[in-house]
């Protein structure tokens, strides 16, 4: 019973895998031209479908729209009830549908053509009712379902949902879509954090513990279990970075020395600590972290001492 599950998911994965495959061979010339007419529009992207179809069309719309290209989703059905009302003059019209032939679609697209809006097809059938209207046609036939009864769309859908990653990529190409720009679209939640926040934006909520290179032992300390972040940075009188003391130095200090009566910071420092500037983005700051298998960074701005970012900053704003 189990390698017969086993077996049957291989089989629909396998089966989808070359649904998606088979779409290299419709990558031509009116793909090109989908995608030049979408970029050129002034208006924007007014993506329809019923069923199944519906579905794709709603999460290709989040995409096109998180990537740059204005759109918005229409349902074949609500569409011949009031929602054509939604359709401006520059917009571009783009119906998902396996068959091309739902009745829903047949009264939908005379509409649109009397609109005069351009109309993009993206069909399962290239003799049907929507490829014949279509001004262009992306073709995403597929050799069957993995319904086991090649009934419920499955395979069709999968081909659907690339070929709309597949417009929005080229797109993001094309139009020279950034990260920032990607970060202006998504400032909410742990992605968005990731492409916009920076190390100022964390250092400033910590205390900013520092020491001169004459400080005792004792002031060390006390310092850096005042400040609570592991660490002390050691100034000079102009509040330039010497070096950092941490946690670890002071027990490694302590292992070594028999006479601790007269140290003084200078005797514990690490020269050339790893700093960072404050613009710099967060996920750098942990990048640079990982790499030298450390929990804090001294911010610092021409050499001038600004304040500590530790790791746990990093873990609280979900960067990690």
């Amino acid at each position: 019973m189990s390698s017969s599950i086993i077996q049957k998911a291989l089989h629909t994965i396998e089966l989808e895998a070359s649904s998606i495959k088979g779409l290299e061979a419709f990558i031509d010339e009116s793909f090109e031209k989908v995608v030049q007419l979408i970029h050129q529009s002034k208006g924007r992207l007014v993506v329809s479908g019923i069923g199944k179809s519906a579905i794709v069309a709603q999460k290709i719309v989040a995409t096109f729209n998180s990537t740059g290209t204005p759109a918005l989703f229409m349902h074949a059905a609500d569409a011949i009830h009031g929602d054509l009302g939604m359709i401006q003059s520059d917009d571009v019209v783009l119906i998902i549908s396996k068959s091309g032939e739902s009745p829903e679609i047949k009264v939908l697209v005379p509409l649109i053509k009397n609109f005069g809006n351009k109309l993009i097809g993206i069909v399962g059938k290239m003799d049907s009712f929507l490829a014949a209207q279509s001004d262009i046609v992306l073709n995403t036939t597929v050799s069957k379902e993995a319904c086991p009864n090649n009934l419920a769309p499955t395979s069709s859908t999968t081909a659907q949902m690339v070929m709309g990653d597949v417009l929005a990529v080229s797109l993001m190409e094309l139009s020279g879509f950034s990260d920032k720009d990607f970060a202006k679209y998504h400032p909410g939640g742990n992605l968005g954090k990731r492409l916009y926040l920076r190390v100022e934006d964390l250092y400033v909520h910590n205390q900013q513990p520092k020491v001169l290179s004459t400080a005792t032992l004792k002031q060390v300390i006390i310092e850096i279990t005042e400040k609570r972040l592991g660490v002390t940075a050691v100034v000079d009188s102009n509040n330039k970075v010497e070096g950092i003391i941490t946690d670890g130095d002071l027990r490694r200090m302590l292992e070594k020395s028999n006479n601790i009566s007269n140290i003084t910071a200078k005797d514990i420092l690490s020269v050339h600590p790893k700093t960072i500037e404050p613009d710099v983005l967060a996920v750098q700051a942990l990048e640079l972290m990982r790499k030298h298998d450390i929990s804090q960074l001294i911010v610092e701005s021409e050499g001038n001492y600004l304040g500590i970012l530790h790791l746990h900053d990093l873990i609280r704003e979900g960067i990690i």
